[in-house]
């Protein structure tokens, strides 16, 4: 962004709209392929997706104006949108429920190792000159292309088959993942019928829909916004130029660390525990850094620091949570959904950003995060349920005690 800017002559406006616009795509994507994930199974769209983001991140490249780089990017997000609910999902359905929570944030470790090497790459592309945001946007075509390959040949999750009464593919997958011993009476989720999404939400799913959509914002906001303008908010602290850059990928160290020592603890946490704890200081954090946007520099190094560190609970239990709450049949659709309306909140907070640091001052746009973030601790407060230690469809049941 900081280089796009210039070249393409973008506005405030523009600048929130191309930093938003993967998330936009992503609303949109995540539901469109949750729905088709349980429709027509995991293993189709495992790969289908990744080739698209290979596609639109080379067509970036060529990009010469701040419509098409939108549409490319609104595409690209569709395509990783579908991918949340498909990969989520097949790892949910095929681990044992002692290693699902460690597994699933497994994810979200990964993804801000992700993030860490996109800041890397893109701070070495910039010695590539004036084209460097074309290189950054079209290298990551590169991971994507090696997950493809890897994931060839992933088998169907043997719950969905088992839920389309194909009870023979099923065996045949629980023997060749699990042994000769393994068959479908391992998987004791109850119920065969199919139901559909608005009737499960109807049926009482719909307080943990809201439940879920409203943590997952309040957790993203925040987050999203200080990666797609990281330099330009640490510029505004007081931080500068290349050192800017470099601060943006330390700070991404510290999500992974936060993110990895949450790994570590949500079983034995418990969920409930882990997201509370989890929004309230890292939201501190975010409120000291709006009250005292001018302290030295080490001090907001150190504030940004704890959040990213302290907000690791919340991040993944954006995975872990949608796959445990929802049954088998509309687990899928549920993720899509939760995370479409989430990415509502933060293409919203994402856009706003460069409004809010020309309008409000950096003081004012990290008090509004820090404000966000801990109505993410007031929901979980009323409505985080505990689901560790429990079989996948004790945990989507609603018969149960939640708190």
């Amino acid at each position: 962004m900081v280089q796009i800017t210039p070249q393409l002559h973008l506005s405030d406006s523009a600048q929130g709209l191309i930093g938003a616009s993967a998330l936009i795509g992503i609303f949109f994507g995540a539901f469109i392929g949750g729905r088709l994930t349980d429709r027509f199974g995991r293993q189709v769209l495992y790969t289908v997706d990744l080739v698209a983001i290979i596609a639109c991140s080379v067509a970036q490249f060529w990009a010469t104006d701040p419509v098409w780089l939108f549409i490319l990017r609104l595409l690209m997000g569709m395509a990783v949108g579908a991918d949340y609910p498909i990969a989520t999902a097949l790892l949910a359905e095929f681990t044992p429920r002692r290693y699902r929570g460690p597994l699933i944030g497994g994810l979200a470790v990964m993804w801000f190792v992700g993030a860490a090497v996109a800041y890397i790459v893109g701070d070495l592309l910039l010695t590539t000159g004036g084209a460097a945001w074309r290189w950054m946007l079209a290298s990551a075509a590169l991971p994507a292309a090696v997950v493809v390959v890897l994931r060839l040949g992933t088998p169907e999750s043997p719950r969905w088959l088992a839920r389309k009464g194909r009870t023979d593919e099923a065996a045949a997958v629980m023997r060749k993942i699990f042994g000769s011993g393994a068959g479908v009476s391992v998987l004791p989720e109850a119920g065969n019928e199919s139901i559909g999404l608005w009737a499960l939400l109807r049926s009482g799913y719909l307080g943990r829909m809201a439940f879920i959509s409203i943590f997952w914002t309040c957790a993203i906001v925040p987050q999203f916004a200080i990666y797609a303008f990281g330099p330009r908010i640490l510029e505004a602290l007081n931080l500068d130029g290349r050192l800017a850059n470099i601060e943006s990928a330390l700070i991404t160290v510290f999500f992974v660390a936060g993110s990895a020592a949450a790994v570590l603890v949500v079983n034995r946490m418990g969920r409930r525990h882990l997201i509370l704890h989890s929004f309230l200081w890292s939201g501190t954090a975010l409120l000291l850094l709006g009250i005292f946007p001018h302290a030295p520099a080490l001090v907001i190094m150190g504030l940004f620091a704890a959040y990213a560190i302290l907000i690791g609970g919340t991040q993944i239990l954006q995975w872990i949570y949608p796959n445990e709450l929802f049954p088998t049949e509309i687990r899928g659709s549920a993720i899509g959904l939760a995370s479409s309306f989430s990415r509502i909140g933060a293409a919203v907070g994402t856009y706003l950003v460069p409004l809010a640091l020309t309008h409000w001052g950096i003081g004012g746009t990290m008090l509004a995060a820090g404000a966000v973030t801990l109505l993410g601790a007031l929901v979980s407060f009323l409505a985080a349920p505990e689901s560790a230690g429990l079989a996948l469809h004790q945990a989507a049941s609603l018969n149960r005690t939640t708190a």
